[in-house]
C-alpha cells in the first residue's frame, strides 16, 4: 500500500476493524473493513487488486475489476491449482487478468526502497517478533491468520574468531 501510493496510486485497503486506523496511517485513501461489507460486492470496480495476505481468491475478487483490470496474487492460499489453471486461461479468454507477485528483485529496487526507508516514506508493521528456536510457535501464529503485517524470525551468528 505503502508503495502503491508512493506512485501515486489511489488506494482503497481492505482490512478488519481492528487494523482501520492502521492502514489509515500508513495512507490508504479510502478502507473497507470486510466484517462490515463485501468490497467485491459493493459495486466499487478497481484497476488493480493486490491481496497481500491470500485471504481472497481471483474467482471471487474479478467480480470487482474494471475491464481490462489485473489481480496480483501474494499467496496461492487454499485454492492453488484453481489459481494456477486461472492464471493460465486469462492470457486467452476474458478481459481481466490474474498475476503473481514475486519474481527477482534488482539492485535498483533495493536502493529504491532504501531511499523510501531512509526518507521515512516506508514503515515495516511487525507484529511480532521471534527468536528462531521458536519457528514452530511463530509459524502457528501466523496461520492462525490473526497477525498485523510482519512477523520476524530473529536469527543469532556466533561470530566466534
Amino acid at each position: 500500500m505503502q508503495l502503491a501510493k508512493e506512485l501515486g496510486a489511489h488506494v482503497t485497503a481492505v482490512c478488519n476493524t481492528k487494523n482501520v486506523e492502521l492502514v489509515r496511517s500508513l495512507g490508504a485513501d479510502e478502507v473497507v473493513d470486510y466484517l462490515q461489507e463485501d468490497f467485491t460486492k459493493n459495486g466499487q470496480t478497481y484497476d488493480a487488486i493486490i491481496d497481500a495476505v491470500g485471504k481472497y481468491a481471483f474467482h471471487w475478487g474479478r467480480r470487482a475489476l474494471k475491464r481490462g483490470g489485473v489481480y496480483v496474487e501474494t499467496d496461492l492460499g487454499p485454492y492453488k491449482l484453481e489459481t494456477i489453471a486461472m492464471a493460465i486461461g486469462t492470457r486467452w479468454f476474458g478481459d481481466k487478468r490474474l498475476k503473481f507477485a514475486g519474481g527477482r528483485k534488482n539492485k535498483q529496487d533495493v536502493v529504491f526502497m532504501k531511499g523510501l526507508i531512509d526518507a521515512g516514506k516506508y514503515r515495516a508493521v511487525i507484529d511480532r517478533s521471534y527468536p528462531m528456536e521458536q519457528v514452530v510457535e511463530a509459524h502457528r501464529y501466523v496461520e492462525t491468520w490473526q497477525k498485523t503485517g510482519n512477523v520476524v524470525l530473529m536469527i543469532s551468528v556466533d561470530r566466534e574468531t
